[in-house]
């Protein structure tokens, strides 16, 4: 019997399709999703690279939850596991764990090549990655730009990996008809969009400190994807970094379309104490906080200092600055079938107050009544009430919160190596290169301040 159709079991990128009319029917979004296959394709001297394991890694956890027919990775089948990720042997058995199946060869699907030089020309979509320093992009499979040799911060290998599946996403979904022809990427150094994300920079600097102590509000979309980075980080000792995870809700069956450290079998579950288990199989310590973030949540001096925020409640939002952290980095994802790639970076403190940000009254709880959930009402799947609920439920895609991870993650980094911190970054995937950026330290703000750090692994 197939599960009742709502907001905690419909797929959440489904959803997009549903919301703007491309289908009419959750049966014909299912066969929609089933229908995209993906191939990808990494040379086999490059699968013993961290780096590019770090990116086809990030791509097959991300394009399993997207491409429900298939991610067939081929070139990687004898290399050993070298990145942060444990409980594999071997890369193939990592692939397999997030969702990907081991080929020998390239089928006919739309096609991502992890890292390397220019492949020869191929009909239909085929792009590569492309990551070094702090920068990471995406660029079509033939061409023959580059970066120059230089080792990518994992940050910006999943970076790469986050755009170029939102890339395959865009041509399958016919969102974008240049998806695939087009160059794109950004530095996570100097995020300004006039910088040149191929060229060397040579101002960046080698990742020698990490933050030591972070709390992350909220353990869906977002905060997994925080993990996700944070968790390829290169530590010298795991057991420095401290943990504080917030969040009071289950992982649901919708949960895994957006979530990358998720599976179906943790339906259930505090979503807490998943991600400790994961956060702690890798040495870290960890504390949970169960419990609301409300406007009278209050930082102890003994806590992180320094807070990830991944709500997906907008007034929760509000009392980011009154709870005493030092920094918050905070990452806004679109809601809409027309804006769920839109994504917006605010750095607290700042020039305004959390709650002039965020007003009360800029949230309504109208939304338009989609066809396909008229026709459930209709065939009492669902009652008026459940599909109002399941309207306003957000579209989400994993790829997204993936990129505005990087963002945030890279906000700290950037910190710890005294790079030009942000107060907002504001960019759609559609369109990455007319992002909007505004620095702090320029209207009197402070720009510099101690978070705590320890040290990491160096070559």
């Amino acid at each position: 019997m197939d599960m009742p159709v709502t907001g905690d079991t419909l797929h959440r990128l489904m959803k997009q399709a549903l919301d703007s009319g491309t289908v009419e029917s959750v049966e014909d979004a299912k066969r929609l999703f089933e229908g995209y296959r993906l191939s990808v394709s990494i040379d086999p001297a490059d699968a013993d690279s961290p780096e590019h394991q770090t990116a086809l890694l990030t791509v097959v956890a991300l394009a399993s939850r997207v491409f429900l027919g298939g991610v067939h990775v081929s070139g990687a089948s004898s290399a050993p596991l070298l990145t942060g990720h444990k409980g594999s042997k071997s890369l193939a058995d990592e692939i397999i764990k997030h969702g990907g199946v081991i080929a020998s060869d390239l089928s006919e699907d739309p096609v991502i090549y992890i890292g390397g030089g220019a492949r020869p020309r191929r009909d239909g979509f085929a792009i590569r990655t492309q990551a070094a320093g702090w920068r990471g992009g995406i660029m079509p499979a033939y061409s023959a730009l580059g970066v120059p040799q230089k080792a990518p911060i994992a940050t910006a290998a999943t970076l790469s990996a986050a755009l170029a599946v939102a890339e395959a996403y865009f041509h399958v979904s016919k969102a974008l008809p240049i998806a695939g022809r087009r160059t794109l990427g950004l530095s996570l150094w100097k995020l300004n969009p006039d910088i040149d994300w191929r060229a060397e920079d040579p101002s960046e600097p080698t990742l020698k400190y990490l933050p030591n102590r972070l709390w992350l509000i909220g353990l869906g979309h977002l905060g997994q994807a925080y993990l996700w980075n944070v968790g390829l980080l290169p530590y010298a000792d795991p057991s420095a970094l401290s943990l504080v995870l917030q969040d009071i809700d289950d992982v649901t069956t919708s949960t895994h379309s957006t979530s990358i450290l998720t599976a179906p079998s943790m339906v259930g579950q505090k979503k807490t104490r998943v991600l400790a288990d994961w956060a702690e199989g890798r040495g870290y310590s960890v504390s949970l906080m169960e419990r609301y973030f409300t406007d009278d949540f209050l930082r102890q001096p003994t806590e992180p200092a320094i807070a990830l925020c991944g709500l997906d409640n907008a007034l929760g939002r509000r009392a980011l600055d009154k709870a005493g952290f030092d920094l918050v980095v905070e990452a806004g994802l679109g809601r809409g079938h027309h804006d769920f790639q839109k994504i917006r970076m605010h750095v607290l403190p700042g020039l305004r107050p959390a709650d002039d940000i965020w007003r009360a009254a800029d949230y309504s709880t109208g939304h338009a009544m989609p066809v396909a959930y008229e026709k459930l009402v209709k065939a009492g799947t669902l009652d008026q009430c459940g599909a109002t609920l399941l309207a306003g439920k957000a579209v989400g895609a994993p790829f997204v919160g993936m990129v505005a991870s990087c963002l945030a993650v890279s906000e700290i980094l950037r910190l710890l190596h005294g790079g030009r911190r942000c107060q907002l970054a504001d960019l759609d995937l559609l369109s990455i290169d007319h992002r909007h950026i505004v620095e702090s330290g320029q209207n009197g703000e402070p720009a510099h301040m101690n978070p705590g750090f320890t040290d990491a692994m160096i070559g």
